[in-house]
């Protein structure tokens, strides 16, 4: 299957790339940790469709095939990066921040922290129009990205890429408190019924300084009532007040 797509994306017009695509693959190169098999893939990653204006290039010669492809490598790493993450999270939980992961702004500003708004090729007549900073094509050009390293090296060099990027860039603890703020859910449901403000204690905390997990229990009205993990004390305090939330609504 994967020969048939590279098959599908197969090089470029010329036997070499002149000298400021190669400068473009060199510096990608090093952006992804990865020699570029077929140069004229990356390159392509990097053309907006704004060069079609010129008659050497074909419908084809954009980054919009590609980011088709990397649409749909990205969904399936990063539900399998939450699925990891998430271990005793419901199906419902990994929709939402699966979708928060992936959404254009999301993946634009991941584009940016890795300087792809710098490496583009955009057409001769749309230059100093800014294209290269608007967030909707930052998003399609890492989506593009991601579509060429599955093509040229396999899903497991776009997981280990992908992986890294939203490792470095997503607010893991942030994206979860707008999922929804179940410590705040449950102070309502506290107050509502004049009870003791919810508290929460840390119970345990294992593993290295940079990869601890903590547990975490809360207290209501000077009863525990729920219990939570995760790599972070907010992140345990969640899913704490979560873990409380469905035991007290379903008494």
């Amino acid at each position: 299957m994967l020969e048939r797509f590279r098959s599908y994306f197969k090089g470029g017009r010329g036997e070499s790339l002149e000298l400021d695509n190669r400068k473009r693959v060199e510096k990608l190169e090093r952006i992804i940790g990865l020699d570029a098999g077929d140069p004229f893939l990356y390159v392509r990653a990097l053309q907006h469709r704004s060069i079609l204006a010129d008659e050497s290039y074909s419908e084809t010669d954009s980054y919009e095939r590609l980011e088709f492809l990397g649409d749909a490598v990205l969904d399936l790493i990063v539900s399998e990066i939450i699925f990891e993450r998430f271990p005793d999270e419901d199906e419902g939980f990994l929709t939402k921040l699966r979708a928060k992961l992936v959404r254009g702004e999301a993946l634009a500003d991941y584009a940016m922290g890795l300087g792809l708004n710098k490496l583009m090729v955009i057409g001769e007549r749309a230059r100093g129009q800014g294209i290269e900073l608007s967030k909707s094509v930052l998003a399609d050009v890492f989506e593009s990205l991601v579509g060429a390293i599955y093509v040229d090296h396999g899903y497991m060099e776009a997981y280990r890429f992908s992986r890294e990027v939203i490792e470095r860039e997503a607010d893991f603890d942030k994206l979860i408190g707008t999922l929804d703020n179940y410590k705040s859910m449950l102070l309502e449901w506290a107050q509502a019924r004049q009870l003791a403000i919810p508290t929460y204690q840390v119970t345990d905390e294992r593993g290295p300084g940079h990869d601890k997990t903590f547990e975490v229990k809360v207290m209501v009205d000077g009863e525990e009532r729920g219990t939570g993990s995760g790599k972070s004390k907010k992140e345990a305090e969640q899913h704490a007040a979560r873990h409380a939330l469905r035991l007290l609504e379903g008494e």
